[in-house]
């Protein structure tokens, strides 16, 4: 496992590497005929750089390639396999060939042996990988040569190839190591466009291009990525002329609406964020206090205040844009007081002297928590709590850590993001199955409905569309019900960009929090004038 640096790529990324620090400036070299360096912040910072560790799983990462990738369309493309991998007719063997010539970061070449090293990695007990419920339906992978790869599924399972966007990594660097503990897991080796030179935790990634990507040499020699949490402090350093392009809040990106040299870049998403609400407290466990609060949130405020216009009302975890979106789950954007207050006068939630409800003694309260340092949860935390309150509902927001956050999610509510535009089996199989309820972040409030779970298990494994889009229709009409979330908003993904950048091309993005997926998904192609 090598990383062989050019003197000229070794030389830039000395000059973006100052002294590190959390909060160190990041220079941005101009453009010059051989490419320059693109520095690039976001708030968040991944675990690890290993994609059977869940780095990149969807592909995007700049790092690796997986045998598939997606288009500006988020359309399926052949990637390491040198066309579509086939289904065969009873969808349970899949056939991929690989592309000729691919060679890893450090010069080894490709082989069919690397793509299945690395699904069995995810497959294995052994390794920490919480890949492998996103895998359940594969049985086996082999190579039969050299360029063949033939996974074999124990059931159809419709969006297949989707997962086969997973980086691939090369079996030789994890020889005699454990996959969980790897020198790699920091000091990757991909074959995709740009290898690491360094990762300096809690301050950024440094990138170099690939000069031999079978994709075409990156029009630019360097990437940055700057690890910046606090939203505040992106922007001012955003505004203060250390990066090409930065992930902002909505109302902190529409700041550069108005300042010269810059252009704000609104990006469709199937990014959601919502109210999770634990079955392990007894208020919000109540499904009255669940619907009362679903019916007096005010979403459309939401999206113009908080998202400044960037969004849209949410009320599931289908996007509209979805063939598999059930309209009928769509409810009023704007609050219905009335309503609310019908749903708890019928469970007995009777108004206290002090507006807030009571019942059997115990008041209608209960903790939302949020991570501190996202201003735009923040504000919702602080939006729904408002609206809560007209309702005769108590809610007292947290600005916690996510250590802190993490173990009390079983018990106080929780302001979270997901989504994927993808399939509707990604993510919402874990976040809503039972078998996953209180497995970290996946179905952290323990939801549990019967009839959620044969849905979800129907939607995946039958590859018929119309099958699927019924499957999808009852987990949505079932979800809105039982309101196990309160869905708030919808986001466009908002980057302030530097106008001197070309070559910025948006997709329809997923709930992401590092460098995969990103606007910056091709890098490798932007170009940065003087």
């Amino acid at each position: 496992m090598g990383k062989r640096l050019s003197t000229r790529v070794t030389a830039l990324a000395a000059a973006v590497l100052v002294t590190a620090g959390c909060s160190s400036p990041v220079t941005s070299p101009a453009a010059t005929p051989g490419g320059g360096t693109l520095v690039v912040a976001t708030a968040g910072e991944p675990d690890t750089l290993n994609p059977v560790l869940n780095f990149g799983v969807d592909g995007g990462s700049l790092i690796f390639d997986g045998l598939v990738a997606r288009d500006a369309r988020n359309q399926l493309v052949p990637a390491l396999a040198r066309e579509l991998p086939t289904v065969s007719t009873d969808g349970r063997t899949v056939t991929a060939k690989l592309r000729d010539g691919v060679l890893f970061h450090d010069g080894s070449p490709l082989t069919a042996r690397d793509v299945v090293f690395t699904y069995r990695a995810v497959l294995d007990p052994k390794v920490d990988s919480t890949l492998r419920s996103d895998l359940d339906m594969l049985s086996a992978v082999a190579a039969p040569d050299t360029t063949t790869v033939v996974f074999t599924l124990k059931y159809a399972y419709a969006p297949f190839l989707q997962r086969l966007a997973l980086g691939i990594v090369p079996a030789e660097a994890f020889a005699g190591a454990d996959v969980n503990t790897a020198e790699f897991n920091r000091k990757p080796v991909g074959t995709g466009p740009y290898r690491v030179t360094s990762w300096t935790p809690g301050d950024r990634l440094v990138l170099a291009a690939n000069d031999t990507y079978w994709g075409g040499k990156p029009a630019n020699a360097v990437v940055v990525v700057a690890f910046v949490a606090d939203d505040n402090v992106r922007a001012q350093r955003m505004r203060a002329g250390e990066f090409d392009a930065a992930e902002l809040a909505p109302k902190l990106a529409a700041g550069f609406d108005r300042q010269a040299g810059y252009r704000v870049q609104r990006v469709p998403t199937a990014d959601y964020r919502g109210v999770m609400l634990p079955m392990g407290n007894p208020v919000t466990a109540d499904v009255a206090v669940r619907r009362a609060l679903h019916l007096a949130v005010d979403r459309q405020a939401m999206v113009t205040g908080v998202l400044g216009g960037a969004g849209e009302p949410a009320f599931g975890p289908v996007p509209p844009s979805s063939e598999f979106f059930e309209p009928s789950v769509a409810g009023r954007p704007a609050a219905d007081p009335a309503a609310a207050a019908a749903a708890l006068d019928a469970a007995g939630w009777e108004p206290g002297p002090d507006g807030i409800r009571v019942r059997n003694g115990r008041q209608a309260a209960f903790t939302l928590m949020y991570p501190a340092t996202d201003s735009l949860r923040k504000e919702l935390a602080l939006a729904v709590t408002a609206d809560a309150r007209k309702a005769g509902i108590k809610v007292t927001p947290e600005g916690l850590t996510w250590d802190a956050i993490t173990p009390r999610m079983k018990t106080d509510a929780l302001i979270m993001g997901y989504g994927t535009p993808y399939d509707p089996d990604f993510v919402s199989y874990q976040l809503f199955g039972s078998a996953f309820a209180g497995q970290g972040f996946f179905n952290p409030g323990s939801y549990h409905s019967p009839v959620v779970d044969e849905a979800l298990q129907a939607g995946r494994g039958n590859a018929g569309p119309a099958a699927r889009r019924a499957a999808y229709s009852t987990f949505q009409k079932q979800l809105a019900a039982d309101v196990p979330w309160v869905f708030l908003t919808y986001l466009q993904h908002t980057y302030a960009v530097k106008d001197a950048v070309a070559g910025v091309t948006p997709r329809v993005e997923p709930h992401e929090h590092d460098v995969a997926n990103s606007l910056w998904w091709n890098i490798h192609t932007w170009t940065k004038q003087p």
